[in-house]
């Protein structure tokens, strides 16, 4: 861990002394407690969000300069700046979206040119500045790990002044093995950055990423056979797949244990065909199953707030409960559209054949997701057995 504050904060732009960052992670997580030994290290102030749901205040009230994600904070976040932008009206609306179309567009270190960088100031005085204040004013840099981010979601903090510098790593890494820094060009849309000093990686025949260096975990607490599986001599095995391109950028192409393949014999990464849908500004969670299949499908979590809006400006009744809304064949056929739009992108294997839709709100609390808000795929299949039956049984 030690190892790994060292080499981790020449990648972060903190100025000694004088930098203030908010923590809102798990301190358990081992994310969030080596950044919390490199501020120690870096003098840096540390103060601590109360909550998800009061961390806008929190920015409001710290006003800090940089702060750790993770992609589901950014999703929401976005999302809600979308969902108030398709409140507005006539030229204010126009003046938004044109905004994040530009915004959607960006690349760094002026690779667009000097028209779009001119066009870029104006949406930034007019627009981004309002999102910049919405947020503390003050925050430049977000280090986004845990899980794989949405190249949109960086490219569009990244247009409004917000750098995102997305890392990878593992709890067996101590973690960082990979992180992005915006300065001397180190920095690349859509990559998890460059290995930092005193690590090695090398990519295995069949695309893991491998791992070596003083990072790398002993062994796995009284479990000598779990520990033996994923060492070769001493590069462990991460189980990610991901190829490194000329430049030294490393690229996490998908999970060696979440790829499936179903009866048909294809294989299916759920993790890209989620990561679509998660786009969507309907969808606030969505697991891909279809293990030993004959097809792949979906239970989702609605973004209930933004559907019930959209109902109110559609004028749809939908009733006076989530399971109403659910059940409201307006509100089915407009997922139907976005599984559609999102099929489009993917071979007729990899398309989803049906979905179901859940009452429930996934969270931490009900054991649906990880304290980072990731999915946990076996919980919830276990919690929707009988969607997932009625799917494939029905």
């Amino acid at each position: 861990i030690v190892s790994n504050v060292l080499a981790s904060k020449e990648r972060l732009p903190l100025i000694q002394g004088k930098s203030i960052v908010l923590s809102f992670l798990p301190v358990c997580h081992i994310f969030e407690r080596m950044l919390h030994y490199l501020y120690m290290y870096s003098s840096t102030s540390i103060y601590f969000a109360e909550s998800i749901e009061k961390i806008k205040d929190n920015l409001n009230e710290v006003n800090p300069n940089l702060m750790s994600v993770v992609p589901r904070l950014l999703e929401k976040i976005y999302d809600g700046i979308i969902a108030k932008g398709t409140e507005l009206s006539g030229i204010k609306k126009a003046i938004f979206f044109w905004a994040v179309k530009l915004g959607l567009q960006y690349k760094p270190y002026r690779q667009n040119g000097w028209l779009y960088e001119k066009k870029l100031a104006i949406a930034r005085k007019l627009i981004f500045s309002k999102w910049q204040a919405a947020l503390g004013g003050n925050l430049h840099t977000m280090v986004s790990g845990s899980a794989a981010l949405q190249p949109r979601i960086t490219r569009i903090f990244c247009a409004a002044g917000m750098n995102i510098m997305e890392g990878y790593g593992l709890t067996e890494t101590s973690p960082v093995v990979t992180v992005n820094k915006y300065s001397n060009k180190d920095f690349r849309v859509g990559t998890v950055g460059k290995v930092i000093d005193l690590v090695e990686v090398k990519i295995a025949e069949d695309d893991e990423i491998l791992v070596k260096g003083p990072n790398v975990m002993l062994g796995y607490y009284k479990d000598a056979k779990k520990t033996a599986e994923v060492m070769t001599g001493d590069y462990f095995h991460t189980g990610d797949k991901g190829a490194i391109d000329k430049d030294g950028f490393l690229r996490i192409t998908g999970r060696k244990k979440e790829i499936f393949k179903t009866s048909g014999g294809k294989y299916i990464s759920p993790v890209l065909l989620e990561n679509e849908l998660k786009q969507s500004l309907f969808i606030e969670q969505v697991v891909v199953f279809g293990e030993g299949e004959k097809m792949p499908t979906a239970i989702i979590q609605l973004n209930f707030d933004f559907v019930k809006e959209w109902c109110h400006r559609k004028e749809i009744d939908y009733g006076s409960t989530i399971k109403d809304l659910i059940s409201n064949s307006n509100v089915i056929a407009r997922i139907q559209r976005e599984i559609d739009q999102n099929n489009e992108n993917f071979g007729k294997w990899e398309q989803i054949k049906l979905f179901e839709l859940t009452e429930d709100i996934w969270s931490v609390d009900n054991n649906l997701l990880t304290p980072t808000f990731k999915t946990k795929r076996t919980e919830i299949r276990k919690k929707f057995n009988n969607l997932y039956e009625k799917m494939y049984r029905g």
